[in-house]
């Protein structure tokens, strides 16, 4: 199974962080990890089930490309990093 890590801020909301989850693509596993967390999921995925802009996506050490890092596939061992994008000066 996947091992999803969260940020700081996030793991507020998940502190029983990292989270084991199956799935062969990114989006199955934070589905799959955040099923019952639906305060979380509602901060990263947005109601048409797409990333919301404010959140980045590494998988095994590579940052994912927004668009299409729902769909990026993903090991059953993989390692992925959410976290929320930071801006401002």
């Amino acid at each position: 199974m996947a091992n999803v890590h969260f940020t700081s801020w996030l793991r507020d909301l998940v502190p029983d962080a990292p989270l084991s989850a199956a799935g062969g693509t990114v989006g199955e596993a934070l589905a799959a990890a955040l099923h019952e967390r639906t305060q979380v999921r509602a901060y990263l995925i947005d109601e048409q089930g797409r990333l919301r802009r404010h959140v980045c996506v590494f998988a095994d050490g590579k940052r994912l490309g927004h668009q299409a890092a729902l769909a990026h596939p993903i090991g059953a061992d993989a390692q992925l990093y959410v976290m929320q994008a930071l801006s401002g000066g």
